[in-house]
């Protein structure tokens, strides 16, 4: 008898995978239902109930999608009575479980029961049955017999999107947090300012967009650009020489730029809070801020200089894109980030930090003058300093600061969350000093950078393969188990030099989103890349049916 039940589990478990049953990320748990052979079909009967008003977002966002890409128009109800055909059921109860995130999905013949504690734990069983549905849409929709129960690894799963080298409009943003709701990411790192353009609307000082949201041209090709080799730069301890003295960067000359209203950045808001994504804002400082300049030059080290906002990639900083520090520019900047922290309900703010270059404020005998006041031996002090103030100003608002790695420099701020991008040492002496920190290591994590050797146009730097980013484990060997608990997860980066599109977006995004996505979410023990890249093939169906550009030499091997 034994022997005939367990030849029984083996054909079902065949069966089941023969239905490709290809969840990414990986679930906790995934089983052959109570009536394996039973199968769910949806179709203009199929009737979405709901348990509690609360989960209607949850229906809505499942109905949309089945409407969109199936053209079937499915009815939420909240009365059983109304029932005519079967029912997917979507159940909220506190009691289910403790954790918020956690979620079940059960497949019976009649009926698919979906569960969870929380409106977001309910969201994501929906993005599980989203990707039960197959992605033939000239057949019967039918769904396998089978058991979910799933949760995530880390509570950071974030990706962010640099919108100041290239303008991404809101219709493209919307679509971005789309594709990051899929893959149940919960963070949307919004790269709203930078030396290649200013993106967020201030109502107090519009300098800003009428200004620093513009660019006269970008370079042509890879940095340093076309015509612009022979410009060689010498970084020396208290100066930058640029050689030929009167060089001029060679651009398309062509002007790019845009910025989001305040009115718009509430839309995305919303729109993301419907998805329980939070967005956290970055605005840069004390670098990375030619933009700014360009429109208040009086708060550089430089004031008499003609900032313009930048033309070219790379590290800006050997023009001075460093903010002098001093009353004035603080008190700018708060009036900055109070607007920010107005319009958005997200407890972080991220303030950059990286990448200021200390020649400027040695150069200037303001931000020495500065540094004697307050006691500071050296620029890298000041560094921390400022970021420091500037984590004080946002801590009285109730919110947390992040910054880049750099921001350890010369001491950290006493609450902030660092994001470790140059390799995991920030991240390992965060967790040491028992600060959060998020695991973004370029090398790994930059989607900017191109996924082959050889890859179809531009990219940033060295490759970075599919292969790459699924084996990274985001919780560093050097740290025990205690310090462990502070590597908060994980996030993908994409900066925009050479991504100008949201082709190129896609490009470069898919399917790396679907490592980063299991690395973050699934249990660490269930890694295993040959099963990933066989469900990732019914993934690139479920892109080409939405229209999402990917690499199709994916599909050769």
């Amino acid at each position: 008898m034994r022997k005939i039940i367990l030849l029984f589990l083996i054909i079902v478990s065949i069966k089941l995978s023969a239905q490709e049953v290809n969840v990414i990320p990986q679930p906790v748990e995934l089983r052959p239902g109570t009536f394996p052979t039973s199968k769910f079909r949806i179709n203009k009967s199929t009737t979405i109930l709901v348990t509690d008003s609360a989960a209607i977002n949850a229906a809505n966002f499942l109905k949309d999608y089945i409407t969109r890409y199936y053209n079937l128009n499915l009815k939420i109800s909240s009365n059983t009575k109304d029932i005519k055909g079967n029912t997917i059921t979507l159940v909220l109860s506190d009691q289910l479980y403790k954790n918020p995130d956690k979620y079940f999905v059960s497949v019976l013949a009649s009926t698919i029961n979906a569960g969870a504690s929380s409106e977001q734990g309910l969201f994501y069983a929906v993005q599980t049955i989203i990707q039960l549905l197959s992605s033939n849409t000239n057949s019967e929709l039918i769904i396998p017999s089978v058991d979910i129960i799933d949760y995530p690894r880390f509570a950071y799963r974030g990706m962010h999107l640099d919108v100041s080298r290239h303008f991404f409009d809101v219709a493209f943003v919307k679509q971005y947090i789309d594709y990051l709701a899929l893959h149940k990411m919960n963070y949307f790192h919004w790269h709203l300012t930078d030396d290649h353009g200013w993106r967020i609307e201030i109502k107090r000082y519009p300098k800003l967009t009428e200004i620093g949201a513009w660019r006269n041209g970008s370079i042509i090709g890879l940095w340093p650009g076309k015509g612009n080799e022979n410009i060689k730069y010498q970084v020396l301890p208290t100066e930058v020489k640029i050689m030929p003295k009167d060089a001029v960067i060679k651009t398309d000359g062509v002007k790019h730029g845009g910025y989001y209203t305040q009115e718009q950045i509430k839309d995305v808001i919303d729109y993301a809070a419907k998805r329980y994504i939070t967005i956290i804002p970055e605005i840069e400082m004390p670098a990375h801020s030619m933009a700014l300049l360009a429109a208040y030059p009086e708060l550089g080290t430089e004031p008499d200089k003609k900032y313009e906002v930048a033309q070219t990639w790379g590290m800006m900083n050997k023009y001075n894109n460093v903010l002098q520090a001093s009353d004035t520019t603080f008190k700018f900047l708060e009036n900055v980030l109070t607007e920010v922290m107005d319009l958005f309900p997200s407890p972080y703010i991220h303030i950059g930090g990286d990448e200021a270059s200390k020649i400027w404020w040695k150069r200037s005998a303001v931000s020495q003058q500065f540094m004697k006041m307050n006691g500071l031996k050296n620029e890298s002090e000041l560094q921390s300093y400022f970021i420091r103030r500037m984590e004080k100003f946002v801590n009285s608002k109730g919110k947390t600061i992040i910054g880049w790695n750099e921001i350890l420099q010369g001491g950290l701020a006493p609450n902030a969350i660092v994001m470790s991008w140059q390799g995991e040492k920030g991240a390992i002496e965060a967790a040491k000093q028992s600060h959060k920190a998020i695991m973004t290591p370029e090398n790994k994590m930059y989607f900017n950078h191109g996924q082959f050797v050889k890859e179809d146009s531009l990219t940033a730097s060295t490759p970075s393969s599919l292969y790459d980013v699924y084996n990274y484990e985001p919780v560093p060997a050097q740290l025990n188990s205690e310090q462990a608990k502070y590597i908060w997860g994980g996030q993908g980066c994409l900066w925009s030099e050479y991504v100008s599109n949201p082709a190129k977006v896609q490009y470069q995004l898919f399917p790396r989103l679907d490592a980063l996505s299991e690395i973050l979410w699934s249990p660490k023990e269930k890694r295993n890349y040959p099963d990933f890249q066989k469900r990732l093939r019914a993934q690139f169906k479920r892109y080409d049916l939405m229209g999402i550009n990917y690499s199709k030499r994916y599909l050769e091997n």
